[in-house]
């Protein structure tokens, strides 16, 4: 199996992730990891933080001359920032004139896990549970992309809905849309729509509030047999669900047009069967994708369709009340830097997650110590469906 650990706080020296269970032999690129860090940057909306961190990674263990040796990976991202933070997070004991915060955000883990941990300063919950701790999952996921794309499983995201401006695409996303997409500060396909989103996001900064939207991703060149009908805990869809609902401020999930199908006829929603000559979904055909791509939990070798929502970061300058956790008074909520939206970021990260419970998929079926004995697993695999 595929685990890793992250670790690091916000305004930390650093974050660290660390991945066992990638085959020996993988190719690992520090300038493709680099890549897909400068992707997460990249959005409409930005707050400060993006133009203090310029995102590298530096690899201290599990990769020797380009390529992954079958032991534990350690990647290592530093914060530019933490010059300007090395007293209020020190190690050893605070500043004399130090300052505790006290005044929780309404929508962040401020105040829950304040209470939880029995911490009388909200910044020992806030540096943890800040979205920043997503570098380390974009930098991992960037090795797992790397190992799909050796299987031929290409991910692929983008917007559909930033504040109140929503549109239906027509087509999903394919690897021919990925220089666009990422040039594109809302990540939306419609160029058009896409210059409304915009025009919302600056209406929402003069304007000091917060926009969330949804976001899809599609897995492409996924074969059929990916996940588990046995275990509810290894159903393909339910672990697709756990790890995009671990993102911050992603409050949904949705699994092809489960929202929609949910209103209709059985006979309408089903994917129906046909016989097909294409070896990747076993000499079968469906005759659409409502199912986005996975039934029982299992994959069925059509696309993997899965959407997020993401609500309005709660961290803005409009004012919001809140109660001073010392004094129990009414207050205003401390303020961090923010962004106005964070969606089209938020995507590049639903990107690495879908390609990490992936990456662990295939690794659970088609096994091997090294890739090459994984392609050969996998090869036999596909050679075998539809006979």
């Amino acid at each position: 199996m595929l685990r890793y650990l992250t670790a690091g706080e916000s305004h930390g020296p650093a974050l660290t992730v660390i991945g066992e269970g990638f085959p020996a032999g993988l190719p690992v690129s520090i300038a493709d990891i680099n890549h897909e860090l400068t992707r997460r940057r990249h959005s409409v909306g930005r707050g400060g933080r993006g133009a203090i961190e310029p995102d590298g990674v530096k690899i201290t263990s599990g990769v020797r001359h380009g390529k992954t040796l079958g032991t534990p990976v350690t990647l290592i991202v530093e914060n530019k920032d933490w010059v300007n933070w090395t007293d209020i997070m020190a190690v050893e004991a605070a500043p004399e004139d130090f300052e505790t915060l006290t005044r929780p955000r309404p929508g962040h883990a401020d105040l829950a896990g304040a209470l939880k941990m029995g911490h009388d300063d909200i910044r020992n919950v806030l540096e943890r549970a800040s979205a920043r701790e997503t570098t380390c999952r974009v930098a991992i996921g960037a090795m797992a992309k790397a190992m799909l794309a050796e299987f031929g499983i290409v991910i692929c995201s983008h917007v559909t809905r930033l504040g109140s401006i929503a549109y239906q695409p027509d087509r999903l996303p394919g690897p021919g849309d990925a220089e666009a997409l990422d040039a594109a500060p809302t990540r939306c396909l419609d160029a058009e729509i896409a210059a409304k989103m915009e025009a919302e996001v600056k209406t929402a900064a003069a304007e000091g509030d917060s926009l969330g939207g949804v976001f899809e991703m599609v897995a492409l060149g996924l074969p059929v047999g990916i996940g588990s009908h046995v275990h509810w805990d290894i159903r393909l869809d339910a672990l697709i669900a756990k790890a995009i609902v671990s993102i911050p401020a992603i409050k949904g999930v949705e699994i092809g047009d489960a929202f929609d199908i949910a209103g209709m006829p059985g006979s309408k929603a089903a994917d129906q069967i046909y016989e097909d000559d294409s070896r990747a979904t076993g000499g079968y055909k469906r005759s659409g994708n409502h199912m986005g791509g996975i039934e029982g939990g299992v994959s069925t070798g059509s696309p993997l369709i899965v959407k997020a929502a993401m609500k309005p970061l709660p961290t803005m300058r409009k004012p919001l009340h809140t109660v001073d956790m010392k004094t129990k008074e009414e207050a205003s909520p401390i303020f961090e830097r923010t962004d106005v939206t964070a969606v089209p970021r938020a995507a590049v990260v639903g990107e690495s997650m879908l390609a990490l419970v992936i990456t662990n998929e295939m690794i659970r079926k088609f096994g091997g110590d090294s890739l090459t004995e994984m392609k050969r697993n996998y090869d036999g695999y596909i050679s075998s469906l539809g006979q």
